[in-house]
């Protein structure tokens, strides 16, 4: 007979970090059926939407800054940017004075996509999360804060 499993929490309730995944996991799902249609997928999505930000402030957006900016580890980024290149939806080019980085520009083609989807998720967000109301600004609060705290590894 095995033995029982010594579980820290009183209940699966109770785990905050087994909340976070199950909360993810659902939050994912609706995501991925209004990306579908538009040849996206969430990380991809999370990917552009860092590039459309930094590009409001700079035309030589960096991998590096994408990954910065979308907490996303950095071989990861670059297999999803070569896979966002094929889609036609960016570009990457030589940076103009560091050899070893790429510029990465979105192309009218992302642009499109991008306000797109943008616009799908949160119709999508407005739904999943109108339960929270008036407790949502404190919900995004400590989520900062989780962020802030824990981005330094």
């Amino acid at each position: 007979m095995p033995e029982e499993i010594d579980f820290h929490f009183s209940s699966p309730n109770d785990s905050p970090g087994y909340l976070i995944g199950q909360l993810t996991m659902l939050w994912q799902r609706k995501q991925k059926k209004v990306l579908d249609p538009l040849d996206l997928t969430q990380t991809q999505l999370a990917l552009l939407a860092a590039l459309g930000w930094l590009s409001k402030k700079s035309d030589a957006v960096m991998q590096v800054d994408i990954a910065r900016q979308s907490n996303a580890d950095r071989m990861m980024v670059s297999k999803v940017l070569r896979t966002l290149v094929d889609k036609k939806f960016i570009t990457r080019h030589e940076h103009p004075t560091d050899t070893r980085a790429k510029v990465i520009q979105l192309t009218p083609e992302g642009e499109k996509v991008l306000q797109k989807a943008l616009a799908a998720v949160v119709d999508v967000d407005h739904e999943f999360f109108a339960v929270l109301d008036t407790d949502l600004s404190r919900f995004n609060a400590n989520m900062v804060t989780l962020i802030d705290i824990n981005k330094t590894e």
